[in-house]
C-alpha cells in the first residue's frame, strides 16, 4: 500500500524545537488521528504537510498538494457568502455542485439554512459548513485540525458519521485531544510525544 513518508523533520521557532528528527508514515486510503498533549506538535506537523510551513530539516513524500483539503481550527468562511455557496467554493459554478452541497448540508443538520449568510450562522453550524467544503473539495487526503471542537454530542456524532461516509476510500489525518473522537473515526491513533521525546500522560482525555 502506498504510504506518505515523513523522514526526520525537525522545525523550530526561535530556541523552541518543536519537532526534532521527527519520523512517521501514514497508509494512503486509512483514517489517522493524532493525538498528545497542546505543544507538542500536532498543528506543526500537519501544518508542515500541507505546504502551510516549511521545515528546517527533513522531507515529506508521497502528498500532491493540489489534491489536499484542510479544516483549520478557525473556521474560515466568507461572511458574507451564503453557507450553501461556502460548502461549494472549492467546486464547479454548476447545478450538481449545489445538489451535492444542498444534501451535505442535510446530512449535517443544517437543511434549511442553506442560505443563511456564513456571518449569521451559530459557531456549531459554521463548523459544520467548513466540515462540508473539505469534504466535497477533489482531495485526495484531507486534513482535520481539531474538527469537532465545540459541537455538542449528538451533533459530533452525526458530523463524524457524515465525515467516514465521506472520506471513504481517501486519507483522512485527524488532530484530537479526544479519545472518543478518535474511537468514534476509527483507524490508527497516533500519540506524538514532545520533541524530547516525553509523553504528557495528564493529556486531555488520553
Amino acid at each position: 500500500m502506498e504510504k506518505i513518508t515523513i523522514s526526520d523533520i525537525t522545525k523550530r521557532f526561535a530556541d523552541k524545537t518543536v519537532l526534532d528528527r521527527f519520523s512517521l508514515e501514514i497508509e494512503k486510503g486509512s483514517v489517522f488521528c493524532l493525538m498528545g498533549a497542546s505543544g507538542c506538535g500536532k498543528t506543526t506537523l500537519i501544518r508542515i504537510l500541507t505546504g502551510l510551513e516549511k521545515a528546517d530539516e527533513g522531507e515529506v513524500k508521497g502528498i500532491d498538494l493540489n489534491r489536499i483539503s484542510f479544516v483549520f481550527q478557525e473556521d474560515r468562511l466568507i461572511d458574507h457568502l451564503s453557507a450553501l455557496s461556502n460548502a461549494i467554493l472549492p467546486l464547479k459554478s454548476d447545478a450538481a455542485s449545489k445538489k451535492a452541497g444542498m444534501e451535505a448540508l442535510a446530512l449535517l443538520g443544517l437543511k434549511g439554512e442553506e442560505k443563511k449568510r456564513a456571518g449569521k450562522l451559530s459557531g456549531g453550524m459554521a463548523r459544520r459548513v467548513s466540515i462540508a467544503r473539505a469534504m466535497l473539495a477533489q482531495a485526495d487526503i484531507i486534513f482535520m485540525d481539531e474538527p469537532f471542537k465545540g459541537l455538542d454530542k449528538d451533533t459530533k456524532e452525526k458530523t463524524i458519521a457524515f465525515v467516514k461516509k465521506y472520506a471513504e476510500g481517501k486519507t483522512l489525518i485527524v488532530v484530537t485531544h479526544s479519545a472518543s473522537e478518535a474511537d468514534l473515526l476509527g483507524g490508527k491513533i497516533f500519540k506524538m510525544p514532545y520533541a524530547n521525546g516525553d509523553f504528557d500522560k495528564k493529556s486531555e482525555n488520553m
